[in-house]
């Protein structure tokens, strides 16, 4: 590898690690709001997410132009997202922050299996194997055996399918030549007024500490969603994706310190599979790039 491209390759890096401190930081914030619906806290992270796409495309020189083709996608993208934000935010309010992030970063793995249906890309034997395994870790943090208990990760685990799948959507737009900025403010003002009945009828009166928990939560999920952006346009997922795992780590750390969460060994044992089957498979995926 070049000067030139390890600096780039380190740079992408950085932009993922700060992508999860962004997302890790918005779970955190959203767990901080205490007990609003999930609905009324995911209207006010996307509302924020809303305006700063605004505003990026608004300096842009096609502005808000959508391509006609595009449309079906970005509203089939949208659905499946606004599913995966509830689910997480419904699954954060009752597990902790940590248990909460590893079961949504299933989503590259639930995009493996969705990209058959959506991209017509059919995963080889060891891309299946990740699936197992990843999925064999979750079991650790869901619990099944709990009972009602483990209703919440489940939830949570739905909410990492939808994300993957909203994930794989973005991939198809992005194929198509949709410029990333318009997927981002398209899926936030349709969040927004899927979520916004639920907010008119069941609005909760919040303190100056929630709203302030929520517009935290907002400014961390658009800086996680700039810097993932600005990670993958410097290089290929395969080499930085496994990264962004580093979102648990970051989840827990801001759980401890902030909220007395400490993880069972059940749910690390959960941790090391998940993170260590994305290891695994980034260090395939380099391998394989060399042969």
């Amino acid at each position: 590898m070049s000067g030139s491209k390890n600096r780039q390759y380190t740079l992408a890096i950085l932009f993922v690690i700060l992508d999860s401190v962004g997302f890790s930081l918005m779970n955190f914030f959203v767990k901080l709001s205490g007990d609003l619906p999930a609905m009324q806290k995911a209207f006010f992270r996307n509302a924020i997410a809303l305006i700063v796409s605004v505003i990026v495309l608004a300096g842009t020189k096609e502005k808000f132009r959508i391509k006609r083709e595009s449309w079906p996608w970005l509203i089939l993208r949208s659905i499946f997202g606004s599913l995966g934000i509830f689910c997480n935010f419904w699954a954060l309010s009752r597990l902790t922050i940590a248990d909460a992030s590893i079961l949504n970063k299933m989503s590259p793995f639930f995009a493996i299996i969705m990209s058959i249906f959506i991209l017509h890309e059919l995963p080889g034997v060891f891309e299946w194997f990740c699936v197992g395994a990843a999925f064999a870790g979750t079991l650790f943090v869901v619990k099944p055996t709990a009972g009602l208990a483990s209703i919440p990760a489940v939830i949570g685990l739905a909410g990492g399918f939808f994300a993957g799948t909203a994930y794989t959507f973005v991939r198809f737009l992005g194929k198509k030549g949709e410029r990333g900025p318009v997927i981002v403010m398209f899926f936030s003002a349709f969040s927004c007024l899927a979520f916004l009945p639920s907010l008119l009828f069941h609005y909760h009166p919040m303190t100056a500490a929630q709203v302030l928990s929520l517009l935290g939560a907002g400014i961390s999920a658009s800086l996680g969603q700039l810097c993932v952006t600005k990670a993958y346009s410097l290089a290929p997922a395969k080499e930085i994706s496994v990264f962004d795992y580093s979102q648990v780590l970051f989840a827990a750390i801001w759980g401890f310190l902030f909220l007395g969460e400490i993880p069972d060994m059940f749910s690390r044992i959960g941790y090391v599979i998940i993170i260590g089957t994305a290891l695994v498979k980034w260090g395939h995926s380099m391998r394989t790039e060399k042969s």
